[in-house]
């Protein structure tokens, strides 16, 4: 089976003094969130969609969901850890209690905040974890990226040409990043910058997927200012090939 993990479990804190985490604010007139769930619906392949967020706020997110995408089966709210990976596994327990796993089974996650991704991103994912079985969506590093250990002092410039901005999607066949994970350390879990990490300190090969530079992650009032000019230049898009037939 191939399901999907929304993880909605951020605070929002980056965004400044809101009532609402990140997810729940409005863009376009309609919450990130549903712009996120909406783009996964329309994949058919998805057997379940799970929407992963902190307690206090499940009630909520059910609410948004059926307002503005009502008599749907397939999307599911689901409680979610304390970090990122956590909230991840608790989708696949959930799944592994609900439906039990089976060794080809899937999961494609991906932010609540990065409501523009593609048709094409989460083909690829779903057909590379098929086939390779951990998939990681990025885009070329534009600019050179600088190290520093001490946060004082330069203490790597890497090649650039090797460098890749990680985006969302990370997709895994959902058996392997289980048990990857299950035999983590205590050091190695407190060392986590991403999901597609618990499969790398295993030993395990993450494909490659392309992601979009407009694939973003709206985590600051300025990102929200961008998603907006986003959103209005599809709609003036979408016009002008309307009006040209």
């Amino acid at each position: 089976m191939i399901y999907a993990a929304i993880l909605a479990g951020g605070q929002g804190t980056r965004m400044g003094n809101t009532k609402l985490p990140k997810q729940f604010l409005n863009l376009n007139k309609t919450p990130i969130i549903i712009h996120t769930i909406e783009k996964f619906i329309l994949n058919t392949r998805f057997d379940k969609i799970l929407v992963v967020v902190p307690e206090k706020w499940m009630t909520y997110t059910k609410d948004i969901i059926n307002q503005h995408i009502p008599s749907n089966d397939v999307v599911e709210v689901i409680k979610g850890g304390q970090t990122r990976n956590e909230t991840i596994m608790s989708a696949i327990h959930h799944i592994e209690n609900v439906n039990g796993i089976n060794d080809d089974d899937i999961i494609v996650t991906h932010d609540s905040v990065r409501p523009f991704l593609t048709h094409r991103i989460i083909e690829e994912n779903i057909n590379e974890t098929l086939e390779y079985g951990a998939v990681d969506t990025v885009i070329e590093a534009v600019d050179t990226i600088v190290e520093s250990k001490d946060d004082f002092f330069i203490s790597n410039i890497p090649v650039r040409d090797e460098m890749y901005q990680g985006q969302t999607p990370q997709s895994f066949n959902i058996n392997a990043v289980k048990k990857a994970y299950d035999d983590l350390s205590e050091n190695e879990r407190n060392i986590l910058s991403d999901a597609a990490k618990i499969m790398l300190l295993k030993g395990q090969k993450v494909r490659l997927v392309r992601g979009e530079v407009f694939n973003i992650k709206v985590t600051t009032p300025y990102d929200l200012k961008v998603a907006e000019a986003i959103i209005r230049d599809s709609e003036i898009t979408k016009i002008d090939l309307e009006e040209e037939m």
